[in-house]
């Protein structure tokens, strides 16, 4: 399968009063067409700022410091604003946690979703009119037709994010980024949302980066995982892999912490202490003052290890296939 999307040591860094904030450090990855990488983490983990530095959303302070965004070839750090608006939303889409991030709560919901068919596709506005009648109804919002004359108000949150996932769908992009979207909706919504996405990576050929810190939504999803700490990939590798085999102690809690993984009646695992602050991150491994298995060593840098095919981890101290 040909890679449609690959990011190479990518840095984006938030030049503050504070001093420079790494929100993203040296991240790695690539996605191929129809597979689905599920992008975990904490919150401000960076995962988030990942998303928005490949589809060229970072607003000042924030800045694109170094590395590729290689999308089928071409680096999106490179191109200008007007070559990027003319990807973003047709080849290459977004869904944000917010859906009120994609509607305008002024417009009504067809005049919002047959601009976007219009920009990026030369049709008629009838023709453009029934393209979103059929995106609404295909993320499960009953009566389309009527529901394209509401106004973003007139909808739930849930209904709200299912039009913006609707939006996100419409040119079938290349490349879809998911930023949480299935957070506010209901767990049957949910599935259905899922099940959606997964056909459009089947049937269409679309990457798909699912950012999440839900581990129970990536395990059914995602063909790939990397785990995301303090502006890093601390480990990434086929799903099932890293799921049934963590290799870093930091996914190792996250998988632990999961209420499903703990025996009925038992207090919940959970990590200890908080994620640093980006600002004043501890010398060598951002881990390291909630890890258990922390050295001396881990005040340098652990490098990028390959302990078998396709898997990665940056720890000085893995868990040697310790079954979570």
């Amino acid at each position: 399968m040909s890679v449609t999307l690959e990011v190479r040591n990518l840095r984006t860094h938030f030049h503050t009063r504070g001093g420079i904030l790494k929100a993203v450090d040296d991240v790695s990855f690539s996605v191929e067409q129809g597979q689905v990488m599920g992008l975990v983490g904490e919150s401000g983990s960076g995962k988030s700022v990942t998303g928005f530095s490949i589809i060229g959303l970072v607003d000042p302070p924030g800045r694109i410091a170094g590395g590729q965004i290689l999308y089928r070839g071409q680096d999106l750090a490179k191109i200008s604003e007007r070559e990027m608006r003319s990807l973003r939303g047709n080849r290459i889409a977004m869904i944000f946690q917010d859906p009120m991030m994609t509607l305008n709560p002024v417009l009504r919901i067809d005049t919002q979703m047959i601009e976007t068919v219009q920009a990026h596709a030369n049709v008629s506005k009838a023709e453009a009119r029934t393209r979103s009648r059929d995106a609404l109804g295909m993320v499960g919002i009953p009566s389309p037709e009527e529901r394209l004359n509401s106004y973003p108000h007139q909808f739930s949150g849930g209904m709200r994010q299912r039009v913006a996932i609707a939006i996100a769908l419409l040119h079938n992009p290349d490349l879809l980024i998911a930023d949480e979207p299935t957070t506010a909706l209901d767990v049957t919504i949910q599935a259905q949302i899922l099940a959606e996405v997964q056909k459009l990576a089947a049937e269409h050929g679309t990457a798909l980066i699912w950012i999440t810190h839900d581990l129970s939504v990536i395990a059914g999803l995602a063909d790939r995982i990397a785990v995301m700490y303090a502006g890093r990939v601390v480990e990434s590798g086929d799903a099932a892999s890293v799921l049934d085999r963590p290799l870093h102690p930091y996914t190792h809690g996250l998988i632990g912490s999961v209420p499903s993984r703990n025996k009925r009646g038992e207090k919940l695992r959970q990590i200890p202490g908080m994620t640093p602050s980006l600002l004043s991150l501890p010398p060598g491994c951002a881990f390291r003052t909630r890890c258990a298995r922390a050295t001396a060593a881990c005040g340098q840098e652990p490098p990028e290890e390959s302990p078998e095919t396709g898997r990665m981890v940056r720890c000085f101290h893995p868990m040697e296939a310790v079954s979570a």
